[in-house]
């Protein structure tokens, strides 16, 4: 079973963290709708965040040069509040609910934000959107497209946003790991060895990635990031109306 898993995590870990590494999103979403057909809800969401950890934490480094480091700060303060919060009702998660919900996020990046005027810069917009997203990524797994209603009507470019929203994702990643540390202890040593020898390969898929967003325009960059979320979005909807019936 390790063997499968490490194959299976590798291919999988390398093309979502390739498409994360282009758009800042979508591979995440990816993973973990792989990782919840494998495992139940918790361990898929801590094994998420392990992984996304290494993937974003690489896509950050490499574009280190570019993160806002007020904007992650204030961000982090968010996070950390709603996690608080979570902990304290003993929130568990469900794989109706997680799938549902996040079939719906694709919404949030169609919405007329320039007339909502949500700009991440704004030190009061960053501590909300670390709020929203930290109830997110703990709750369901992800918050990457809330996170980018924030930045993709600012006037950062294609490389700051990027930079930024993987330095706050590694944040939120780290966070939801803590959350499930129970629920991902379930899981046999040789598996999370596997899961772990794994999670490097997305550095691989980051790096190229990052080489492919260099040569995009930014409005190819946004154009195309609303689409594929979009397109996930509607395949974690129907599944969980299916498992509804």
């Amino acid at each position: 079973m390790a063997i499968v898993i490490f194959i299976g995590m590798a291919v999988t870990v390398f093309l979502t963290s390739l498409l994360s590494g282009i758009f800042g999103m979508a591979g995440g979403l990816i993973l973990l709708w792989v990782l919840l057909f494998l495992f139940p809800v918790g361990t898929a969401i801590a094994i998420h965040g392990v992984i996304q950890m290494v993937s974003n934490g690489s896509r950050a480094w490499f574009s280190r040069a570019y993160i806002d480091y007020k904007i992650l700060g204030i961000l982090g303060i968010g996070l950390i509040i709603s996690s608080i919060i979570l902990l304290i009702v003993d929130y568990q998660p469900n794989i109706v609910v997680v799938s549902i919900a996040i079939g719906l996020m694709p919404i949030l990046v169609w919405l007329p934000v320039s007339k909502l005027q949500l700009d991440a810069s704004k030190p009061s917009h960053a501590l909300v959107c670390g709020l929203i997203a930290g109830a997110l990524t703990v709750g369901v797994g992800v918050s990457g497209p809330t996170i980018d209603i924030f930045f993709i009507r600012t006037m950062m470019d294609r490389r700051k946003v990027i930079a930024t929203k993987a330095a706050v994702q590694v944040a939120s990643h780290a966070t939801k790991v803590v959350f499930y540390w129970n629920a991902a202890s379930v899981l046999p040593a040789a598996d999370w060895i596997s899961i772990l020898l794994a999670a490097p390969i997305a550095i691989l898929g980051a790096r190229a990635g990052n080489g492919i967003l260099q040569r995009m325009t930014d409005a190819n960059f946004r154009s195309w990031t609303r689409w594929i979320v979009t397109g996930v979005g509607a395949v974690y909807f129907t599944q969980g109306l299916l498992k509804l019936i």
